[in-house]
């Protein structure tokens, strides 16, 4: 990336302050580069005094030209006027097509530098000022334009915007724009956005993101929008997008990790891009079962009556239904499934309006008569079978054991239906829900009394309305094999309209693979094949790793949770969580607990130590503990939390979405600030680094023996030469000024 050089006196002098927005790719969103030679004390809010109030990205992409629209506004909540440099750096290839700042009505003129003259630049800068983030834009032109003055308590308005050609790996497009601000804003951001509409002249197939939890709309097969916002943040992930684009029925894409010498990581996503509106969807056999016990009266019933009328409006003609209502006893309205027409659709609201509270909670009973139902029904494998339960609390009559009960109902669940649950209160029995749902390959929500339970249950079956394909086998032949698969490629899930499959896995092997995908879509069987690159090397995707092990951590702590803990499930757990920085409520006790233990067994310097450098206190030690003990809560608000959390980690489809984002993860940092633990977490090249408040370790020493040990001082020549000889290690370096890490089994420290 390319900066020009500061101007004005003592412009060489230590003292710039920077505000930068950019993240860790080959460019960076715009930052500006301020000389304070006259003021060597800091001004207030430290090195970096400037904010940012908002970050607004709009992006265009037409068969593969990107261009990117950037509006982000800059506040100086200062006493004092400053003076310096906005500097953009600019992708690869990139043409800057406008640029627009206003001082006293003026515009102002901007010019653009290649990267040779950049990279000297950004190093002399990270010199003065004695901070290295700078170096993770070597390589990238700049675009760069003077500001004066930034008047105190006053806003500057910048606007840019760039097209560029993007990369395109066989049917796989893929977007990156770097949104890493968290270093270099005052405070957190008001307000992030980015918004990307797509045009293509092939069918869009497998929108998606590894990094941030979008959302996707579809305006017919060739465009599609996306987008992702937040306020009061301060995003530390650049924003990485994917989409296919092919004349194909299905779509399958494929992302791969590896390192050289070790097992690959895979991010597989399965599409029914081809499914459009008006075309034949999979006919539904539903079961809607409702608990009218006496726990249900009030609000509680009038809500789930009120949002399972909106599931009886949404039913397709070709589905056929019926509802099971328990209390002491199960009642169904009808005897077989019926069709969804009319007069059975008016029967059933009838009978929603008038259902009462009262009595106990036989749930065998209910359950056994819904998939009766199914089973006499028939329809094989050309319909999708669903079961709805809507429940707020524990079996009290018929079986009341919880994996008793799920044992009759897999050996009673002839018609293969799926058992959708919806747990209603912090009463019900969480472990069985769980176990319904896994058992049955389904999936759960819970509502807790804080929540609109009938805008939830409405956004519950919006997930179901519309199977596209069921019965999903998957098979690979060639020379890779798959394992470590999540979800396991024996208990996949039907795909519904609106969504994707995603599968995180390893894999051994490389060379071309050819991916068979069965299943059952329309009342037909379906058979499609892709043959799929798997390299024996790829720096790819970096985010796949974490991804994977966030999954893999999720059915870790599900088998917890629900059969037990054993040493090899504890021990692996920790193990992924504090390779890649799986930090979670119920990890954060395991991982601290494991190290302890083993520096004062002298297994384990204690300078290696991740968590326990972090968060030393042992009031946060002790809140991990009660996190990790409320695993084995059955019921309550703390037994639903566990149980949603550890089921968001196992469908987990981007990294943010792994994150768990609580008040249970705070503590108290060396200035006595309530901290996020975090934000002391940074994953790079795949991998978790710890910041211990005096250095970033890399969680990758506690699982190598170094065969050596660099010590290489900051700035010094040494320092330079690594970086020169080893450009890889740029991405480390960025870190700080006192880093920690492993590069081909040496140990390299780098110190202040």
């Amino acid at each position: 990336m390319n900066a020009s050089r500061l101007k004005g006196p003592g412009a060489a002098a230590l003292g710039f302050l920077i505000l930068l927005l950019s993240g860790a790719a080959a460019f960076g969103d715009g930052f500006i580069v301020i000389p304070r030679p006259d003021h060597p004390v800091s001004l207030p809010g430290g090195a970096f005094p400037l904010e940012v109030r908002y970050h607004h990205v709009t992006v265009d992409i037409k068969d593969r030209t990107a261009l990117t629209s950037i509006d982000q506004v800059f506040y100086n909540p200062g006493g004092r006027a400053l003076e310096g440099e906005y500097i953009f750096p600019v992708p690869k290839g990139a043409v800057i097509e406008k640029f627009s700042m206003y001082i006293d009505g003026r515009e102002m003129k901007a010019e653009l530098l290649d990267a040779a003259k950049a990279r000297t630049i950004y190093e002399d800068i990270v010199r003065q000022i004695r901070d290295p983030a700078l170096l993770e834009y070597r390589g990238s032109n700049l675009f760069h334009v003077r500001i004066f003055p930034i008047e105190p308590k006053k806003e500057k308005r910048v606007k840019i915007s760039y097209s560029e050609i993007l990369a395109k790996d066989g049917p796989l497009v893929e977007y990156v724009y770097p949104l890493n601000t968290e270093k270099f804003s005052a405070a957190p951001l008001e307000s992030v956005s980015i918004k990307v509409s797509i045009e293509s002249r092939e069918k869009i197939k497998n929108v998606f993101s590894t990094t941030h939890s979008v959302d996707t709309t579809y305006l017919g097969d060739r465009q599609a929008v996306v987008g992702w916002e937040a306020g009061n943040v301060k995003p530390d992930a650049d924003f990485k997008l994917y989409y296919a684009a092919e004349n194909t029925e299905f779509g399958v894409s494929l992302l791969s990790h590896r390192v050289k010498g070790e097992d690959g990581y895979f991010f597989l996503d399965l599409s029914p891009g081809f499914w459009e509106k008006g075309r034949e969807k999979v006919p539904k056999d539903v079961v809607f079962v409702l608990d009218v016990s006496g726990s249900m009266a009030g609000d509680k019933l009038a809500q789930a009556k009120a949002a399972l009328r909106r599931c009886l409006e949404r039913l397709d003609s070709r589905d056929r239904f019926s509802i099971v209502r328990f209390s002491t006893e199960a009642e169904s309205l009808f005897d077989a499934l019926v069709p969804a027409d009319a007069s059975r659709l008016a029967q059933a609201r009838d009978f929603v309006d008038r259902l009462l509270a009262v009595g106990g909670t036989n749930i065998e009973d209910a359950l056994a008569r819904a998939l009766a139902l199914g089973a006499a029904a028939g329809g094989g494998q050309n319909r999708a079978r669903i079961v709805v339960l809507i429940t707020d609390g524990k079996p009290t009559i018929g079986e009341t054991d919880s994996s008793r009960l799920v044992a009759d109902v897999v050996k009673g669940n002839a018609g293969n239906m799926r058992i959708f649950t919806v747990g209603i209160d912090d009463t019900l029995d969480t472990i069985l829900l769980d176990k319904l749902t896994i058992a049955t390959r389904a999936f759960r929500t819970y509502v807790s009394p804080r929540e609109d339970m009938a805008a939830k249950l409405d956004s519950f079956w919006q997930k179901l309305d519309a199977p596209v394909l069921a019965n999903i086998r998957l098979r690979v032949t060639g020379g890779v094999t798959l394992f470590a698969v999540e979800p396991k490629l024996t208990e996949l899930p039907d795909l519904f309209l609106g969504s994707s499959l995603t599968l995180l896995g390893r894999y051994r092997g490389s060379g071309r693979a050819t991916i068979t995908v069965q299943g059952t879509a329309g009342g037909r069987a379906a058979e499609l094949s892709h043959q799929l690159d798997f390299p024996a090397q790829e720096a790819g995707d970096d985010n796949i790793a974490p991804l994977w092990a966030a999954r893999r951590v999720g059915f870790l702590l599900e088998e917890m949770r629900l059969h037990g803990e054993t040493k090899e499930l504890v021990d692996e757990v920790i193990y992924l969580a504090r390779t890649y920085g799986i930090i979670t409520p119920y990890t954060s006790y395991l991982v601290i607990e494991d190290e302890a233990r083993r520096v004062s067994g002298n297994r384990l310097n204690a300078r290696d130590q991740t968590l326990r450098n972090v968060a030393p206190q042992p009031a946060f030690e002790e809140k991990s503990k009660r996190e990790f003990e409320s695993l084995k809560d059955t019921s309550g608000a703390s037994g639903n939390a566990a149980s949603g959390e550890v089921q968001s980690l196992r469908q987990a489809q981007s990294n943010d979405a792994s994150k768990t984002s609580a008040p249970r993860l705070t503590f108290t940092d060396e200035g006595g600030r309530t901290t996020d633990v975090q934000t002391r977490i940074k994953q790079v090249n795949g991998r978790a680094f710890y910041n211990s408040g005096r250095e970033w370790n890399d969680a990758d020493i506690q699982n190598q023996k170094a065969k050596k040990t660099n010590r290489v001082q900051f700035a010094s020549t040494e320092y330079w030469n690594l970086l020169k000889n080893k450009p890889e290690t740029a991405r480390y370096l960025a870190l700080g000024t006192n880093v920690r890490f492993m590069l081909d089994g040496e140990l390299y420290e780098i110190y202040e």
